[in-house]
């Protein structure tokens, strides 16, 4: 006689460098507990940490200072680029009448 545990399962989207820590997250797990640590198992570890100490979550929300400044600068900066790139790409095509 078997027993089988089925757990419901929900998908989520993170951006590329989140999974990356996520990864490191459970690697660091893995080495520390000295057994296979699964995504899964990495979250539940930083929510319980959190839970531990809500502060921290507020800590990595909070706005550094001179964010706003740097994002637009970086939104400049991608509108020069866009520019540069337009006139580049322009200079190779016949302009249409």
């Amino acid at each position: 006689m078997a027993i089988i545990v089925v757990k419901a399962m929900t998908t989520i989207s993170v951006s590329e460098d989140v999974k990356q820590k996520l990864l490191r997250v459970a690697s660091e797990l893995q080495i520390k507990l000295g057994r296979r640590i699964d995504l899964n198992e990495a979250l539940s570890f930083l929510v319980d940490k959190r839970e531990k100490n809500p502060q921290l979550l507020e800590q990595a929300c909070t706005p550094m200072i001179g964010a706003k400044e740097a994002i637009e600068e970086l939104e400049r900066e991608r509108k020069l680029d866009e520019t540069r790139l337009e006139r580049k790409i322009s200079r190779g095509r016949p302009r249409p009448n």
